[in-house]
């Protein structure tokens, strides 16, 4: 196994911008070795200071709506505006195998060679919703390394939309042309959450069908409630194989930007993040000592038989377990 740095030498090769340091300090903080953890912990303190002033975009869609190609494209159009980007991509685990494909920077190549942007793909493992569980830390890792906007690919609709709304500051869904019958599929919830929608492959025949999709998907926001950052839901067209509607997503991103900026809601957002990721790394640890203790383990296992064997109700047994897990704390 490679050396770990000491924590002035990853301070300092964040700070100036090294990718190869930078890659290492975000493998230390997926490490689950507690050594590793104390030592994360550590630089993250460190370089705190140097965080929190880039832009963090939260991206989804159905699948095969093309979120790959999509945000390659909007990541050239940015490094063309000289800015600095980082893609993090969360890849689905194996529930069998704990596996992942870790495939995006094949997917996304051109991007990939990119001298002003750094795509890291991170397996999810069984995080909740398919979110990496150190995806914030390596947001921040990639603040401090000087990154300008910090792009977030979701694994796809479902429960980690809400987590990566809950660490960004603007959120796009990026839907299909045809949206007539599927939008009675999509969930309220993820509408609610979108600043923008983009209908892709609005290119060729599908022109026709992706205008249409855009009234269609207007007339669904007109019902929800207003947005508490005070910026009205866009419903865009775009095409990431012509590279149609990405310079202006990208201006009608910065008009969310700098009203938020003047009303107050882009800090005020940021700080309410700040407390659900504390709150979610306490119920994240209490979950880790409760599994990893040797005791519970050992209990977990003759609980579970007499649970799976319908001889004791779930919810019992987690309360007696519950309960010997806090007497192991005493």
């Amino acid at each position: 196994m490679r050396q770990r740095l000491t924590v002035d030498a990853y301070t300092e090769g964040i700070l100036a911008g090294d990718r190869i340091i930078l890659s290492r300090a975000i493998t230390l903080i997926e490490s689950r070795l507690k050594n590793d953890r104390q030592i994360a912990g550590k630089v993250l303190k460190n370089i705190l200071p140097a965080t929190g002033r880039s832009l963090r975009i939260g991206i989804t869609g159905v699948p095969g709506v093309g979120k790959s190609t999509f945000i390659e494209v909007f990541g050239k159009h940015l490094t063309s505006l000289n800015k600095k980007i980082t893609v993090l991509t969360i890849d689905p685990s194996s529930k069998k195998s704990g596996g992942s494909i870790l495939a995006d920077k094949t997917r996304m190549e051109n991007l990939a060679h990119d001298p002003l942007a750094y795509i890291r793909p991170s397996a999810a493992g069984l995080s909740l919703g398919g979110v990496a569980r150190n995806t914030r830390e390596a947001m921040l890792l990639c603040e401090a390394a000087g990154y300008e906007i910090i792009v977030i690919e979701t694994v796809g609709v479902g429960q980690s939309e809400t987590l990566v709304r809950g660490m960004t500051d603007f959120f796009l869904l990026l839907m299909l042309a045809g949206a007539g019958d599927e939008l009675q599929g999509i969930k309220k919830g993820i509408m609610e959450m979108a600043d923008a929608v983009a209908i892709n492959k609005a290119d060729g025949k599908n022109k026709t069908a992706a205008r249409q999709a855009v009234d269609e998907y207007r007339n669904a926001l007109h019902l929800f409630p207003k947005s508490d950052s005070g910026f009205t839901t866009r419903v865009i067209t775009c095409s990431a194989l012509e590279g149609t509607g990405i310079p202006e997503l990208w201006e009608l991103i910065e008009d969310y930007e700098k009203l938020t900026a003047h009303n107050g809601f882009f800090k005020r957002n940021r700080q309410s993040q700040n407390l659900e990721w504390m709150h979610d790394y306490i119920r994240q640890t209490l979950e880790d000592q409760f599994y990893e203790n040797p005791t519970m383990k050992k209990s977990v296992k003759v609980i579970e038989k007499s649970v799976s064997e319908g001889k004791e109700l779930p919810i019992a047994a987690a309360q007696k377990l519950l309960n010997a897990f806090l007497k192991t704390k005493n």
